[in-house]
């Protein structure tokens, strides 16, 4: 597994006005939203977002994993890509999952390089 994401901290600006659980509701809101965002764009590669953000799905679910660990509980990586995902990965690879273009791979080997 990749070096760990370190955690943001985000409790900056309006946000460290709020009490933890306040806080720690918003940001568990915000992430299913994203989450509900990127299952239901399923049009938009992982590659294209690796690509652009640096980051894509499989990031977003192992980091779900670094959290789930941290907090003492053991998910495997198909797990974490189903909470992810929606569904069982390689079904979603066979569902919406493209061929990347020559250009993406291109793009991506750029993107690696700058995104560490």
């Amino acid at each position: 597994m990749p070096t760990p994401q370190p955690e943001a901290d985000l409790a900056l600006g309006a946000a460290a006005a709020m009490d933890e659980a306040t806080r720690q509701r918003i940001e568990a809101t915000a992430f299913r939203k994203l989450v509900a965002h990127l299952r239901d764009r399923t049009d938009v590669q992982n590659i294209d977002m690796m690509n652009l953000a640096g980051f894509c799905r499989n990031c977003l679910s192992r980091w779900y994993q670094e959290a789930a660990a941290d907090a003492g509980t053991t998910l495997d990586t198909p797990a974490a890509r189903e909470i992810v995902y929606g569904m069982d990965y390689k079904s979603w690879q066979a569902a919406h999952q493209k061929e990347a273009s020559a250009e993406q791979k291109t793009a991506f080997t750029e993107a690696v390089a700058k995104h560490g």
